[in-house]
Parts: structure tokens; sequence; C-alpha cells
């Protein structure tokens, strides 16, 4: 019991501490397979018009992901109908193939810049889509899933 109430204390001080994180989720990818046609999704609800906040996408990747970086498509549409998309490349390992990322174990979990120092004028809920564009020299069209993606994620965080 004492055990289990040290636990609790700690994940409090935990959570209390990180106070401009607005939005934090993941989605597992199934089998560590992403399909180039499996867009990810999130539905983030807005009340704050005002505030500049972080948008960050997660990858979170083991060592069985075949690249150095990976290729992203991402889309916002807004409450009111607008839609913004962006072509991302990030690197996922360094010159000497070593993986980027925090992580002790094969997990490697790298937190992207996607927009910073943005404002969302509209109440309303907005739309996250994610999708990757990665493609090996012989799969142009993108059939084979890229393999070693656990989850993919997206966070907010308000702009201190």
């Amino acid at each position: 019991m004492h055990k289990y109430f040290q636990f609790l204390i700690g994940a409090l001080l935990l959570v209390s501490c990180d106070s401009g994180l607005i939005y934090d989720q993941y989605q597992s990818i199934e089998d560590n397979q992403w399909a180039s046609e499996n867009n990810i999704e999130f539905i983030v609800s807005n009340t704050d018009t005002i505030s500049a906040k972080n948008v960050f996408i997660a990858i979170r990747n083991n060592k069985d992901y075949n690249y150095s970086s990976i290729f992203l498509i991402a889309k916002i549409e807004f409450p009111k109908g607008l839609r913004v998309i962006d072509t991302l490349e990030y690197e996922m390992a360094d010159s000497q193939g070593k993986w980027l990322g925090t992580g002790f174990t094969d997990v490697k979990e790298n937190k992207l810049f996607y927009k910073e120092n943005v404002v969302f004028t509209e109440k309303g809920d907005y739309k996250f889509n994610i999708q990757h564009a990665t493609r090996g020299i012989n799969d142009i069209n993108g059939s084979a899933p890229l393999n070693g993606i656990i989850d993919v994620g997206l966070s907010i965080e308000k702009v201190n």
C-alpha cells in the first residue's frame, strides 16, 4: 500500500509540473506497420482564441524502421472549413545511423515541431490529419507499409 501511495504522489507531481500541456494523444499503429493510406486523425476542441501554442507530432519507432528520415503530410481543418496542408521531413537517425529521440530501449520517441507559436483564432473542433509519404526506391506508389512505426501522436502546449 505504501509503494502505491508513493507512485500516486509521484504521478501527480509529474502531471502538475506540465501545466502548459493542452492536448496529448497517441494512436497505435497496428502490427507496427503504417500503411500510406492509414491516415491518423486527432480532433482537438479549442476555446482559447488568444494564447499562442506549439504543436508537435510524436513518432515512436523501433529498430525495424528502415529509413533515416520520415516524410509526413499533415493537414489541419479549422472549425469553419479552412484547410492547411504541409509536407514535412524529419530526421530520425544521425549520419552514423544512431536513432534520434528519447528512450533507453529499442523504442525511440521523436517529438517533432509542427507549428510554432500559433494562435488558433476560431472556437470549435480542429481536425489534425497525419499520413506518411515515405517511399522506398522500388515503391513509388507507396504500397509497402513503413515497418517499425509503433505510435503516432499529437501534442499541443501553451507557449509561456
